[in-house]
């Protein structure tokens, strides 16, 4: 099928195409919505066709945004640890989106979309921080009414020359392809040089939750900075004698703490990505020590529920 068929199918079928379309890429499969938006909009020429075709993009992303809200009202943070494992850069962890939704609030839905990455995590971030269904459910719809109609209006604003560059791209069909595939090529080069520039920034010295427990029992304990999102800390409880803290400002959740005194940094992340990250910034700042615990909060766990008991003056 060549891209006039292409253009011919989605002139024809706009309302369903644009459903399915935006229903997927809103439930986090990698196909790109705002490419069908702008062809449908620029194909579709009759006012009622682009209102059906806007009320298909919106109800499509608010059915995907409750799906979401809802598996992170069941499942909490769980859902929140699958989304940053599915990442393939894992430094790029959920627990940083999530204290700037807690920030921002619900107005951070309304321009989700606009934010790559950050549409798939703010709805079940919504859940797990139980935020009103009602409230969500319209500011949900009010991003996707913002989104989907300017993509659609952009469409329809240059479908003058929409005939034009169709026949182009049909003239030079090959080209196009590789321009594509060139792109796509690029963009995982960086986002693999960005998983191993990651790796690299890793080597620094952990703690294994055992050294931590018992370095906790000493006279002069270490300070324990929790870097866990806020939907975990309240669905699990705090950590006794640790501070919690947001990658955003963690500056100032150390603000007073001695630079000679032993730090450990403990996340919910895939190889411990948050708590890398945090005590390579307190390095760059002065501190003398600070180590992330291997395996984060999942290994504390496990290793106090062994019977071993943390003493809380670390903090």
């Amino acid at each position: 099928m060549n891209v006039a068929e292409i253009a011919s199918a989605v002139e024809r079928n706009a309302v369903p195409v644009v459903f399915v379309n935006v229903l997927l890429q809103q439930l986090g499969l990698p196909v790109p919505a705002v490419p069908t938006l702008l062809l449908a909009g620029s194909l579709v020429a009759a006012p009622g066709v682009l209102a059906e075709a806007l009320a298909a993009a919106v109800v499509a992303s608010v059915v995907a945004d409750w799906v979401w809200y809802g598996a992170g009202r069941a499942f909490g943070y769980r859902v929140l640890a699958g989304l940053c494992r599915l990442s393939i850069n894992p430094a790029s962890c959920v627990t940083q989106t999530e204290s700037r939704f807690v920030r921002w609030g619900i107005p951070s839905l309304v321009v989700a979309k606009f934010i790559p990455g950050f549409s798939t995590v703010a709805p079940p971030i919504a859940g797990a921080l139980r935020m009103s269904i009602t409230g969500f459910l319209l500011a949900a719809g009010a991003g996707a009414v913002l989104w989907a109609g300017l993509a659609l209006g952009a469409g329809w604003l240059l479908r003058d020359a929409v005939p034009e560059a169709i026949a182009m791209l049909d003239r030079n069909a090959a080209g196009a392809a590789l321009v594509v595939g060139l792109a796509l090529v690029v963009w995982l080069a960086w986002k693999v040089w960005q998983r191993y520039r990651f790796r690299q920034l890793s080597a620094v010295p952990h703690i294994l939750p055992a050294e931590l427990l018992a370095a906790l029992a000493a006279d002069q304990p270490p300070l324990l900075l929790d870097l866990r999102g806020a939907s975990m800390v309240a669905e699990m409880g705090p950590i006794p004698g640790a501070v919690v803290a947001e990658h955003d400002r963690l500056e100032q959740a150390v603000q007073g703490w001695p630079k000679d005194r032993p730090i450990i940094t403990l996340c919910a992340c895939p190889q411990d990505a948050g708590a890398v990250q945090a005590a390579r910034r307190l390095l760059d700042q002065g501190f003398v020590s600070v180590r992330p615990l291997t395996g984060g909060y999942d290994a504390w766990v496990a290793a106090t529920q062994r019977g071993l008991t943390p003493d809380p003056r670390g903090a």
